[in-house]
């Protein structure tokens, strides 16, 4: 039995290594992030009494947590993009407002790190329960979906932000920050 949520979230980005695509202008979608988890023992399952393995407002509340207070409205640039030194320079006050990514912010790569977030997420909160499935829905006829086989595959490493059970979304700052500002 897998267990699904649904979070809508906006988000600004902007890709540099298209040269012919609109997206080297700075820009925003309404996007859709799906997750379906699964409890890692189907005997978990307490059939008779709750007839749940967790409810579900204890299996979202870190995530949706992760997604409305960090994630929503941040501006996604590749670690290499000039205007993260413009940000540096002049409003500093926005750097916990840029994913960064190694690469360029598309979907696809934006997705694996998601994941990677909701995986450290889940080990620290949830240790009993797996993501089986990941989609972020970019436009409606857009999406990308992914499964644990394709975040074992991901040959480079996103950032190490990826892999805490924080509120991060870039390593510009340090882990120690990000903890005073939540």
């Amino acid at each position: 039995m897998q267990l699904q949520f649904k979070r809508r979230f906006s988000m600004a980005h902007r890709l540099r290594f298209d040269a012919n695509s609109k997206c080297l202008t700075p820009h925003g979608h309404n996007e859709f992030v799906v997750v379906s988890l699964q409890a890692r023992d189907a005997g978990a399952m307490r059939w008779g009494n709750a007839n749940y393995a967790a409810s579900f407002a204890d299996l979202k509340r870190h995530w949706h947590r992760f997604v409305d207070d960090s994630l929503d409205h941040a501006f996604q640039l590749g670690h290499d993009d000039p205007m993260i030194g413009y940000f540096r320079q002049h409003e500093p006050d926005l750097l916990p407002r840029l994913l960064v990514i190694e690469g360029d912010p598309t979907t696809e790569a934006v997705s694996a790190a998601l994941y990677m977030k909701l995986n450290a997420i889940l080990a620290a909160h949830l240790p009993d329960f797996e993501c089986v499935r990941f989609e972020i829905e970019e436009t409606p006829t857009n999406s990308v979906v992914l499964g644990p086989a394709d975040i074992a595959a991901c040959p480079i490493r996103l950032g190490e932000w990826c892999h805490r059970a924080d509120m991060s979304l870039n390593d510009l700052l340090s882990p120690e920050a990000w903890d005073h500002l939540t």
